[in-house]
C-alpha cells in the first residue's frame, strides 16, 4: 500500500474507532511494523493524531465531541454489557439522572422497574423513556447539534433541584490523575451539578476511554464508580475505582 494510501486509512481508522493500534493498523495496512511507526509520526508532526503507548488516537478528540450518529455505531457491544450492568443497579421507586450520551441511553431498554423517576439532559432519551412508560423530566437548555444534550444555565438550574438516588454519567476520558473529563466545559459543570445531588454515581466507559485526557474536568475518580466491560485491557490499573458485574 502506498504511503499516502496508508495514511488516508490510519485517519479514516481513526475518525470511526477514535483510538487504534499498532497490530490493528499493521493488519488492515499489510504493513511491518516499523513502517506504521512511521507513518504515526509522520501524521503526527502534521497535528493529524497524537501518538499514544501501543497506538494512536484522533488529534482533536480531546477538544470537540464526536457525533453521536457515530457514537452509537463504537464498541455496540461493550456499551450493551455496560448498559445491563448500570440497569441491574436500579431498583423500584429509584429517582435517577441519566446523563445524555450513547452509552447511557443504551441503559433504556433495560430499564423494567417500576416506578421510575428519571431527569435526562439527553434528547435522544426522552422518547423511548415515554415508551417504556417511564415519568420523565427533560433539563431545558441549549441542545448541541452534534450530542442533542441540553446544557446552560436553565439545565444547571433545573438539574440543582431534584435529588437523586443514583446518577449514571458518560465521559470521553478517565485518568488517573485528570479524573474523568469530557471536550465541553458546559457540559462538566451539568455533570458536576448531577453528581452532587445524587446519592450513588456510576460512570459508564468502554476502554477506548481510558488513559485519555479531554478539555474539561469533571471530577475526581473517586466520585463514584465505573462501570465498564470485562474485556478491558485497563482493569487491573483502575482496579480500585471500576464496579464490574
Amino acid at each position: 500500500m502506498l504511503t499516502i494510501k496508508r495514511h488516508e486509512k490510519i485517519i479514516e481508522l481513526l475518525d470511526y474507532h477514535e483510538i487504534v493500534s499498532l497490530q490493528q493498523l499493521m493488519e488492515i495496512t499489510g504493513s511491518s511494523e516499523s513502517t506504521i511507526r512511521r507513518d504515526l509520526s509522520a501524521l503526527e508532526k502534521a497535528g493529524k493524531l497524537i501518538r499514544v503507548h501501543g497506538g494512536a488516537t484522533c488529534s482533536v478528540h480531546n477538544k470537540q465531541d464526536t457525533n453521536l450518529a457515530i457514537k452509537t455505531t463504537r464498541f455496540v457491544h461493550e456499551k450493551e454489557v455496560m448498559a445491563q450492568q448500570a440497569a441491574a443497579l436500579i431498583e423500584d421507586h429509584d429517582c435517577l439522572f441519566l446523563d445524555a450520551g450513547s452509552s447511557t441511553l443504551s441503559i433504556i431498554p433495560y430499564l423494567n422497574q417500576q416506578h421510575l423517576t428519571v431527569v435526562t439532559n439527553g434528547l435522544t432519551h426522552v422518547a423511548p423513556l415515554i415508551e417504556k412508560g417511564i415519568r420523565v423530566f427533560m433539563a431545558g437548555g441549549y441542545i448541541k447539534n452534534n450530542t442533542l444534550a441540553s446544557i446552560g444555565a436553565e439545565a444547571k438550574k433545573m438539574i440543582s433541584q431534584f435529588n437523586f438516588d443514583k446518577a449514571f454519567i458518560g465521559v470521553n476520558g478517565v485518568d488517573l490523575d485528570k479524573g474523568f473529563t469530557t471536550p465541553d466545559p458546559e457540559e462538566a459543570a451539568l455533570k458536576r451539578i448531577a453528581i452532587q445531588q445524587s446519592t450513588h454515581c456510576y460512570f459508564l466507559a468502554d476502554e477506548s476511554k481510558f488513559g485519555n485526557v479531554t478539555f474539561a474536568t469533571i471530577s475526581e475518580l473517586k466520585a463514584g464508580s465505573i462501570i465498564t466491560h470485562e474485556q478491558n485491557v485497563h482493569l487491573k490499573k483502575y482496579k480500585k475505582f471500576i464496579k464490574v458485574g
